[in-house]
């Protein structure tokens, strides 16, 4: 399992404040830190009451170039928040560690645009610098893997995988959809599936959806196709609406529980290699439970 989503957690039920929405900031106080670890524990308790193992999001998923220069970090800051990301999951790790539970410490990317469209494009070839400092500060820590989440266009997401392979870190990607089913760029989910892989020589370790409700991908999984076996992971939204609705709307809507518990034990039926469950925006530790409850 994963955790559900952090951004939304933090503004709607700790009203924090987090300019451009970035979660990394609370690592440099006490008080942000002791808000991480309230939003974690929980969900390491569902972990050990499920017995399942838990993949640990660092809170970086803004901490790049262009949206920490937009909070005021530099490189070097930007290196040591990185850092002190992985460190906090680390000694989290360390403090729940119990026999049969698996904690793995994940290394977050996101993109250089928003997530939500397939803005600041760069090509295949320009990516991989620009996503590289990160990806080699997540080398040189304890973090397992790294994951690319809310990528919008596939060439950004070809830069990471090929920055992950060269520095030899385990890499997942994951794509933003819309209620089409498609990335924001308009590119169907398999055809961008099937240009990774033919591009990299099928380097990510596997693919993942976020930021979508599953009513809105359901249809684009159906038909058994080859591309179907590289998602292993899902984190949903948990609300139907789309993207847009959801930035005009003034109310946190946390949708079904029950129901994204119900329609991720059918995911499974659907994808032969689903192992990694989570959520995203809306979803809090009752979706998880209740993902748990669902496919277990």
């Amino acid at each position: 399992m994963t955790e559900g989503g952090l951004g939304t957690t933090l503004l709607s039920h700790e009203n924090i404040d987090l300019p451009d929405f970035a979660h990394f900031p609370l690592l440099l106080t006490e008080e942000g830190r002791a808000t991480l670890a309230r939003f974690f524990e929980p969900y390491l308790e569902l972990a050990e009451r499920y017995r399942v193992g838990m993949i640990l999001d660092t809170p970086t998923w803004r901490a790049n170039v262009d949206w920490g220069a937009k909070l005021g970090y530099e490189a070097d800051a930007l290196a040591e928040v990185n850092r002190m990301a992985v460190g906090f999951l680390d000694e989290l790790r360390h403090r729940h560690a119990r026999p049969g539970l698996p904690l793995v410490v994940n290394g977050v990317i996101g993109p250089r645009g928003d997530g939500y469209t397939a803005e600041s494009a760069m090509t295949a070839e320009q990516a991989p610098a620009y996503h590289r400092p990160q990806v080699e500060v997540f080398r040189g820590s304890e973090a397992d893997m790294v994951s690319a989440l809310t990528l919008t266009f596939v060439d950004e997401a070809i830069g990471i995988a090929i920055a992950a392979r060269d520095a030899k870190v385990p890499v997942a990607i994951s794509f933003t959809l819309g209620t089409d089913g498609r990335l924001p760029s308009g590119q169907t989910l398999g055809s961008a599936i099937e240009e990774m892989d033919a591009v990299t020589n099928a380097s990510p370790a596997y693919y993942m959806i976020n930021c979508a409700h599953p009513l809105h991908f359901e249809p684009v999984l159906a038909g058994g196709a080859d591309w179907l076996a590289r998602i292993r992971g899902i984190r949903a939204n948990a609300s139907t609406k789309s993207h847009s609705e959801l930035d005009a709307a003034s109310d946190l809507d946390i949708g079904d529980p029950h129901d994204l518990g119900r329609r991720y034990a059918t995911l499974r039926s659907q994808l032969p290699n689903l192992t990694v469950l989570g959520g995203c925006c809306g979803t809090n530790y009752r979706h998880i439970a209740a993902i748990c409850e669902a496919c277990l």
